[in-house]
């Protein structure tokens, strides 16, 4: 499931829109807190082949179904 759309929230919070639609907003440190720093968060974009979200030109990038499968089981987080 590729990302079409994402935006900064705050921190490492981000509203992402997956290919079929579905918007969620998820915090992604469990994901990159370890391999993004807070400066580097501005470098985030779409890669548009992969669909997935990098970060620092390329060197870290979140596979689209890792992130959608994470940003479904955060959802369901919340809603619990």
């Amino acid at each position: 499931m590729k990302l079409k759309h994402f935006e900064p929230i705050d921190a490492y919070r981000y509203s992402l829109i997956f290919e079929n639609g579905e918007h969620r907003e998820v915090d992604l440190i469990d994901l990159i807190g370890k391999h993004v720093s807070l400066e580097q968060l501005n470098t985030a974009h779409i890669d548009p082949v992969w669909g997935c979200l990098e970060f620092n030109a390329g060197f870290v990038d979140i596979e689209p179904k890792t992130l959608y499968l994470f940003a479904m089981a955060e959802a369901s987080k919340v809603a619990a």
